[in-house]
Protein backbone atom coordinates (compact mmCIF):
# COMPACT_ATOMS: atom_id res chain seq x y z
CA UNK A 1 0.00 0.00 0.00
CA UNK A 2 1.67 3.29 -0.64
CA UNK A 3 2.03 5.26 2.70
CA UNK A 4 -0.28 8.39 3.38
CA UNK A 5 1.59 9.29 6.88
CA UNK A 6 2.86 12.28 5.59
CA UNK A 7 -0.27 13.81 5.12
CA UNK A 8 -1.74 12.92 8.38
CA UNK A 9 0.94 12.74 11.20
CA UNK A 10 -0.97 15.51 13.29
CA UNK A 11 -3.37 13.90 14.69
CA UNK A 12 -4.45 16.98 17.09
CA UNK A 13 -6.22 19.75 15.82
CA UNK A 14 -8.32 22.71 17.77
CA UNK A 15 -10.87 22.84 15.57
CA UNK A 16 -13.98 25.14 15.43
CA UNK A 17 -15.47 27.34 13.27
CA UNK A 18 -14.40 30.89 12.56
CA UNK A 19 -17.63 32.68 14.31
CA UNK A 20 -19.23 35.91 15.14
CA UNK A 21 -19.78 34.53 18.95
CA UNK A 22 -18.72 31.43 20.89
CA UNK A 23 -19.30 28.13 20.14
CA UNK A 24 -17.77 24.82 19.96
CA UNK A 25 -17.61 22.26 17.33
CA UNK A 26 -20.13 19.96 18.89
CA UNK A 27 -22.98 20.06 16.02
CA UNK A 28 -25.59 17.57 17.10
CA UNK A 29 -26.86 17.11 13.00
CA UNK A 30 -25.48 17.61 10.02
CA UNK A 31 -27.53 18.47 6.85
CA UNK A 32 -25.46 18.12 3.26
CA UNK A 33 -26.12 19.36 0.35
CA UNK A 34 -24.40 18.20 -3.15
CA UNK A 35 -23.37 16.47 -6.27
CA UNK A 36 -21.58 13.29 -6.11
CA UNK A 37 -18.71 14.52 -4.03
CA UNK A 38 -20.66 14.28 -1.42
CA UNK A 39 -23.93 11.81 -2.60
CA UNK A 40 -24.23 8.77 -0.07
CA UNK A 41 -26.88 6.88 -2.06
CA UNK A 42 -29.45 9.77 -2.98
CA UNK A 43 -28.94 9.34 -6.73
CA UNK A 44 -28.94 5.56 -6.84
CA UNK A 45 -31.85 5.65 -4.44
CA UNK A 46 -34.15 8.30 -6.49
CA UNK A 47 -32.90 6.83 -9.49
CA UNK A 48 -32.86 3.11 -9.05
CA UNK A 49 -29.49 1.79 -9.70
CA UNK A 50 -26.57 0.85 -7.72
CA UNK A 51 -23.11 1.48 -9.00
CA UNK A 52 -21.36 -1.86 -10.21
CA UNK A 53 -18.60 -3.24 -8.39
CA UNK A 54 -15.77 -2.80 -7.95
CA UNK A 55 -17.10 0.97 -6.55
CA UNK A 56 -16.84 0.59 -2.86
CA UNK A 57 -14.43 -2.42 -2.54
CA UNK A 58 -11.79 -0.16 -0.67
CA UNK A 59 -13.98 0.54 2.72
CA UNK A 60 -17.24 -1.19 2.52
CA UNK A 61 -16.05 -3.91 0.50
CA UNK A 62 -19.09 -3.68 -1.76
CA UNK A 63 -20.64 -0.74 -3.82
CA UNK A 64 -22.16 1.51 -1.61
CA UNK A 65 -23.93 4.10 -3.94
CA UNK A 66 -20.68 6.10 -3.36
CA UNK A 67 -19.28 7.30 -6.43
CA UNK A 68 -15.96 6.38 -5.01
CA UNK A 69 -14.02 3.05 -4.24
CA UNK A 70 -14.92 3.71 -0.45
CA UNK A 71 -15.58 6.55 2.08
CA UNK A 72 -16.49 9.94 0.76
CA UNK A 73 -14.22 13.91 1.91
CA UNK A 74 -18.02 14.24 3.54
CA UNK A 75 -17.95 10.66 5.30
CA UNK A 76 -14.12 11.93 7.18
CA UNK A 77 -15.76 15.09 8.46
CA UNK A 78 -19.07 13.62 9.61
CA UNK A 79 -16.77 10.74 11.44
CA UNK A 80 -14.71 13.57 12.68
CA UNK A 81 -17.27 15.29 14.58
CA UNK A 82 -18.07 11.94 16.06
CA UNK A 83 -21.56 11.06 14.22
CA UNK A 84 -22.62 8.55 12.16
CA UNK A 85 -22.35 8.51 7.91
CA UNK A 86 -25.10 10.28 6.70
CA UNK A 87 -27.94 8.86 5.54
CA UNK A 88 -29.27 9.48 2.22
CA UNK A 89 -32.37 11.37 1.93
CA UNK A 90 -34.09 8.99 -0.62
CA UNK A 91 -32.71 5.84 0.52
CA UNK A 92 -35.80 4.09 2.89
CA UNK A 93 -34.24 0.40 2.63
CA UNK A 94 -32.20 -0.63 5.79
CA UNK A 95 -33.33 1.25 8.69
CA UNK A 96 -32.13 4.16 7.75
CA UNK A 97 -31.13 6.57 11.06
CA UNK A 98 -31.86 10.47 10.06
CA UNK A 99 -31.69 10.80 14.48
CA UNK A 100 -27.57 13.03 13.18
CA UNK A 101 -28.30 14.65 10.11
CA UNK A 102 -29.26 13.72 6.68
CA UNK A 103 -27.43 13.86 3.19
CA UNK A 104 -29.77 15.82 0.24
CA UNK A 105 -26.60 15.16 -2.07
CA UNK A 106 -27.05 13.62 -5.14
CA UNK A 107 -24.57 12.89 -8.71
CA UNK A 108 -24.82 14.67 -10.90
CA UNK A 109 -26.92 17.66 -9.55
CA UNK A 110 -26.30 21.39 -10.38
CA UNK A 111 -26.95 24.72 -8.77
CA UNK A 112 -29.57 25.37 -11.70
CA UNK A 113 -32.43 23.78 -12.21
CA UNK A 114 -32.33 20.71 -14.25
CA UNK A 115 -33.44 20.90 -17.79
CA UNK A 116 -34.85 17.12 -19.75
CA UNK A 117 -31.48 16.48 -20.46
CA UNK A 118 -30.02 16.33 -16.77
CA UNK A 119 -28.09 13.41 -15.71
CA UNK A 120 -30.00 14.05 -11.89
CA UNK A 121 -33.46 16.05 -11.63
CA UNK A 122 -32.59 16.81 -7.91
CA UNK A 123 -31.04 20.14 -8.02
CA UNK A 124 -29.72 22.52 -5.29
CA UNK A 125 -33.25 24.16 -5.35
CA UNK A 126 -34.81 20.87 -5.47
CA UNK A 127 -32.75 19.34 -2.60
CA UNK A 128 -33.43 22.82 -0.43
CA UNK A 129 -37.16 21.63 -1.21
CA UNK A 130 -36.76 18.24 -0.02
CA UNK A 131 -34.75 19.65 3.17
CA UNK A 132 -38.02 21.73 3.88
CA UNK A 133 -40.10 18.48 3.61
CA UNK A 134 -37.84 16.65 5.70
CA UNK A 135 -38.20 18.72 8.87
CA UNK A 136 -41.81 19.38 8.18
CA UNK A 137 -42.40 15.37 8.53
CA UNK A 138 -39.88 15.26 11.66
CA UNK A 139 -41.63 17.90 13.38
CA UNK A 140 -44.93 16.08 12.71
CA UNK A 141 -43.71 12.56 13.95
CA UNK A 142 -41.97 14.44 17.20
CA UNK A 143 -45.47 16.03 17.75
CA UNK A 144 -46.92 12.02 17.71
CA UNK A 145 -44.60 11.33 21.39
CA UNK A 146 -41.38 9.88 21.59
CA UNK A 147 -41.27 6.93 19.67
CA UNK A 148 -39.38 8.42 16.85
CA UNK A 149 -36.95 10.05 18.39
CA UNK A 150 -34.60 7.46 17.98
CA UNK A 151 -34.85 8.22 14.09
CA UNK A 152 -35.37 11.60 13.53
CA UNK A 153 -33.27 14.50 14.83
CA UNK A 154 -34.23 17.03 17.95
CA UNK A 155 -36.09 20.05 17.09
CA UNK A 156 -33.25 22.20 18.32
CA UNK A 157 -30.64 20.31 16.05
CA UNK A 158 -32.76 22.43 12.65
CA UNK A 159 -31.37 25.49 14.13
CA UNK A 160 -27.83 24.44 16.04
CA UNK A 161 -26.77 21.73 13.20
CA UNK A 162 -23.77 22.22 10.62
CA UNK A 163 -25.23 22.86 6.67
CA UNK A 164 -22.54 21.51 4.46
CA UNK A 165 -22.32 22.63 0.78
CA UNK A 166 -20.27 21.24 -1.86
CA UNK A 167 -22.08 22.00 -5.47
CA UNK A 168 -21.05 24.08 -8.62
CA UNK A 169 -18.95 21.54 -10.17
CA UNK A 170 -21.63 20.28 -12.77
CA UNK A 171 -22.63 23.27 -13.79
CA UNK A 172 -19.15 24.63 -14.91
CA UNK A 173 -18.09 21.39 -16.35
CA UNK A 174 -21.29 20.35 -18.22
CA UNK A 175 -21.49 24.06 -19.50
CA UNK A 176 -18.25 23.23 -21.71
CA UNK A 177 -19.99 20.95 -23.93
CA UNK A 178 -22.27 23.80 -25.47
CA UNK A 179 -20.98 27.12 -24.33
CA UNK A 180 -17.79 29.25 -24.70
CA UNK A 181 -15.23 29.86 -22.16
CA UNK A 182 -16.50 33.21 -22.49
CA UNK A 183 -20.35 32.54 -21.89
CA UNK A 184 -19.42 29.91 -19.02
CA UNK A 185 -17.66 33.07 -16.88
CA UNK A 186 -20.80 35.17 -17.92
CA UNK A 187 -23.41 32.60 -16.88
CA UNK A 188 -21.46 32.54 -13.20
CA UNK A 189 -23.15 35.34 -11.37
CA UNK A 190 -26.83 33.55 -12.20
CA UNK A 191 -25.47 30.50 -11.16
CA UNK A 192 -24.61 31.42 -7.84
CA UNK A 193 -27.70 33.81 -7.42
CA UNK A 194 -29.79 30.51 -7.42
CA UNK A 195 -27.02 29.44 -4.19
CA UNK A 196 -27.76 32.50 -2.55
CA UNK A 197 -31.18 32.03 -3.09
CA UNK A 198 -31.46 28.52 -1.32
CA UNK A 199 -28.94 30.02 1.42
CA UNK A 200 -31.10 32.61 2.22
CA UNK A 201 -34.02 30.23 2.22
CA UNK A 202 -32.38 28.04 5.40
CA UNK A 203 -31.53 30.46 6.77
CA UNK A 204 -35.04 31.84 7.03
CA UNK A 205 -35.72 28.78 8.16
CA UNK A 206 -33.49 28.65 11.18
CA UNK A 207 -30.45 27.29 10.04
CA UNK A 208 -27.64 29.48 11.26
CA UNK A 209 -23.84 27.46 10.49
CA UNK A 210 -22.79 27.04 6.98
CA UNK A 211 -19.93 24.80 6.00
CA UNK A 212 -19.35 25.94 2.49
CA UNK A 213 -17.00 24.18 0.06
CA UNK A 214 -15.59 26.03 -3.08
CA UNK A 215 -15.15 24.02 -6.31
CA UNK A 216 -12.12 21.94 -7.35
CA UNK A 217 -9.65 22.28 -9.89
CA UNK A 218 -12.41 20.70 -13.13
CA UNK A 219 -9.66 20.53 -15.44
CA UNK A 220 -7.50 17.83 -13.68
CA UNK A 221 -10.20 15.47 -13.80
CA UNK A 222 -9.14 12.37 -16.55
CA UNK A 223 -12.13 12.86 -18.23
CA UNK A 224 -12.11 16.38 -18.68
CA UNK A 225 -8.50 16.20 -20.04
CA UNK A 226 -9.51 13.03 -22.49
CA UNK A 227 -11.96 15.89 -23.87
CA UNK A 228 -10.80 18.79 -24.03
CA UNK A 229 -7.23 18.36 -23.81
CA UNK A 230 -6.07 16.49 -26.79
CA UNK A 231 -4.74 19.65 -27.81
CA UNK A 232 -1.19 20.08 -25.77
CA UNK A 233 -1.31 23.90 -25.86
CA UNK A 234 -4.74 23.81 -23.79
CA UNK A 235 -2.92 22.30 -20.64
CA UNK A 236 -1.39 23.79 -18.06
CA UNK A 237 1.87 23.11 -16.38
CA UNK A 238 0.42 20.33 -14.01
CA UNK A 239 -1.02 18.64 -17.55
CA UNK A 240 -4.83 20.36 -16.69
CA UNK A 241 -6.85 21.68 -19.04
CA UNK A 242 -6.25 25.57 -18.24
CA UNK A 243 -10.31 27.06 -19.17
CA UNK A 244 -11.35 24.37 -16.92
CA UNK A 245 -9.54 25.91 -13.83
CA UNK A 246 -10.00 29.47 -14.96
CA UNK A 247 -13.50 28.99 -15.03
CA UNK A 248 -13.22 27.08 -11.24
CA UNK A 249 -11.32 30.07 -10.00
CA UNK A 250 -13.64 32.54 -11.32
CA UNK A 251 -16.73 30.83 -9.74
CA UNK A 252 -14.65 30.67 -6.78
CA UNK A 253 -13.63 34.34 -6.32
CA UNK A 254 -16.82 34.61 -6.71
CA UNK A 255 -18.31 32.49 -4.43
CA UNK A 256 -16.01 33.14 -1.67
CA UNK A 257 -17.40 37.14 -2.32
CA UNK A 258 -21.01 36.15 -2.19
CA UNK A 259 -19.81 33.99 1.38
CA UNK A 260 -18.50 37.73 2.73
CA UNK A 261 -21.39 39.46 1.57
CA UNK A 262 -23.67 36.62 3.46
CA UNK A 263 -21.82 36.57 6.44
CA UNK A 264 -22.04 40.52 6.82
CA UNK A 265 -25.91 40.53 6.47
CA UNK A 266 -26.72 37.87 8.96
CA UNK A 267 -24.32 38.92 11.54
CA UNK A 268 -26.03 36.38 13.80
CA UNK A 269 -24.78 33.12 11.43
CA UNK A 270 -21.67 31.88 11.06
CA UNK A 271 -20.46 31.06 7.34
CA UNK A 272 -17.30 29.26 6.72
CA UNK A 273 -15.73 28.93 3.16
CA UNK A 274 -13.58 25.89 2.66
CA UNK A 275 -11.05 26.25 -0.56
CA UNK A 276 -11.61 22.33 -1.79
CA UNK A 277 -9.44 24.13 -4.90
CA UNK A 278 -6.37 24.69 -3.29
CA UNK A 279 -6.21 21.67 -1.28
CA UNK A 280 -6.89 19.50 -4.13
CA UNK A 281 -4.61 21.85 -6.62
CA UNK A 282 -1.93 21.18 -4.31
CA UNK A 283 -2.50 17.55 -3.77
CA UNK A 284 -2.03 17.18 -7.59
CA UNK A 285 1.26 18.98 -7.72
CA UNK A 286 2.67 17.29 -5.21
CA UNK A 287 0.81 14.20 -4.68
CA UNK A 288 4.53 12.10 -4.02
CA UNK A 289 4.97 14.06 -1.39
CA UNK A 290 2.00 13.00 0.03
CA UNK A 291 2.34 8.96 -1.06
CA UNK A 292 0.64 9.00 -4.31
CA UNK A 293 2.18 7.63 -7.30
CA UNK A 294 -1.01 8.86 -10.00
CA UNK A 295 -1.83 12.54 -9.90
CA UNK A 296 -4.19 12.30 -13.12
CA UNK A 297 -4.26 8.61 -14.41
CA UNK A 298 -8.15 7.02 -13.05
CA UNK A 299 -7.42 3.77 -11.02
CA UNK A 300 -10.81 2.64 -12.36
CA UNK A 301 -11.10 2.52 -16.06
CA UNK A 302 -10.01 1.10 -20.07
CA UNK A 303 -7.00 2.62 -22.25
CA UNK A 304 -4.11 2.65 -19.66
CA UNK A 305 -1.34 5.44 -19.54
CA UNK A 306 -1.66 7.65 -19.36
CA UNK A 307 -5.30 8.53 -18.45
CA UNK A 308 -6.83 5.39 -18.33
CA UNK A 309 -10.32 6.51 -18.92
CA UNK A 310 -12.01 6.29 -22.09
CA UNK A 311 -15.74 7.69 -22.13
CA UNK A 312 -17.13 4.94 -23.77
CA UNK A 313 -17.00 2.52 -20.86
CA UNK A 314 -17.31 3.97 -17.62
CA UNK A 315 -16.18 2.23 -14.27
CA UNK A 316 -17.22 -1.47 -13.33
CA UNK A 317 -18.63 -1.67 -17.04
CA UNK A 318 -18.09 -4.24 -19.73
CA UNK A 319 -19.29 -3.42 -23.44
CA UNK A 320 -18.72 -4.49 -26.90
CA UNK A 321 -16.98 -1.87 -28.87
CA UNK A 322 -16.45 -2.29 -32.42
CA UNK A 323 -16.63 -5.99 -31.91
CA UNK A 324 -14.33 -6.01 -28.97
CA UNK A 325 -15.67 -6.69 -25.30
CA UNK A 326 -14.10 -4.15 -23.25
CA UNK A 327 -14.30 -3.77 -19.21
CA UNK A 328 -13.38 -1.07 -17.49
CA UNK A 329 -11.69 -2.49 -14.45
CA UNK A 330 -10.20 -0.84 -11.01
CA UNK A 331 -6.45 -0.73 -10.40
CA UNK A 332 -4.55 -3.09 -7.74
CA UNK A 333 -4.03 -0.37 -5.96
CA UNK A 334 -5.98 2.56 -5.20
CA UNK A 335 -4.17 3.85 -2.01
CA UNK A 336 -1.57 5.26 -5.08
CA UNK A 337 -4.07 7.21 -7.30
CA UNK A 338 -5.51 10.49 -6.48
CA UNK A 339 -8.68 9.75 -9.17
CA UNK A 340 -10.77 7.03 -8.74
CA UNK A 341 -13.16 6.82 -11.79
CA UNK A 342 -12.26 9.81 -14.44
CA UNK A 343 -14.79 11.94 -12.42
CA UNK A 344 -14.27 11.66 -8.73
CA UNK A 345 -11.03 10.86 -5.81
CA UNK A 346 -10.46 7.82 -4.65
CA UNK A 347 -10.69 6.84 -0.93
CA UNK A 348 -7.26 7.51 0.00
CA UNK A 349 -7.67 11.47 -1.27
CA UNK A 350 -10.53 12.20 0.29
CA UNK A 351 -8.55 11.47 3.16
CA UNK A 352 -5.76 13.84 2.09
CA UNK A 353 -8.44 16.36 1.69
CA UNK A 354 -10.39 15.76 4.99
CA UNK A 355 -7.52 16.09 6.62
CA UNK A 356 -6.57 19.60 5.26
CA UNK A 357 -9.82 20.71 6.08
CA UNK A 358 -9.86 19.99 9.61
CA UNK A 359 -6.78 21.53 9.61
CA UNK A 360 -9.00 25.19 9.67
CA UNK A 361 -5.53 26.40 7.12
CA UNK A 362 -7.79 26.63 4.12
CA UNK A 363 -11.39 28.24 5.68
CA UNK A 364 -12.35 31.75 5.79
CA UNK A 365 -12.66 32.56 8.98
CA UNK A 366 -9.94 30.50 9.28
CA UNK A 367 -10.37 27.62 12.51
CA UNK A 368 -9.30 29.87 15.28
CA UNK A 369 -7.10 27.96 18.14
CA UNK A 370 -8.58 29.45 21.04
CA UNK A 371 -11.64 26.99 21.48
CA UNK A 372 -11.65 24.31 24.27
CA UNK A 373 -13.04 21.94 21.99
CA UNK A 374 -10.13 19.50 20.74
CA UNK A 375 -10.77 16.99 18.27
CA UNK A 376 -8.81 13.83 17.91
CA UNK A 377 -8.87 12.55 14.30
CA UNK A 378 -9.39 9.11 13.57
CA UNK A 379 -7.79 8.34 10.05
Amino acid sequence: MASHTVAFEITLFCLCLGMAYSVDFNFPAVFNFGDSNSDTGDLAAGLGFQPPPPYGQTFFKTPSDRFCDGRLIVDFLVDAMDLPFLNAYLDSVGVPNFRKGCNFAAAGSTILPATASSICPFSFGVQVNQFFRFKSRVLELLDKGRKFDRYVPAEDSFRKGLYMFDIGQNDLAGAFYSKTFDQILASIPTILLEFETGIRRLYDQGARYFWIHNTGPLGCLPQNIAKFGTDLSKLDELGCVAAHNQAAKTFNLQLHALCQKLQGQYTDANITFVDIFTIKSNLIANYSKYGFEQPLMACCGYGGPPLNYDSRVSCGQTKVINGTTITAKGCSDSSEYVNWDGIHYTEAANQYVASQILSGKYSDPSFSDKMPFLLKLKF
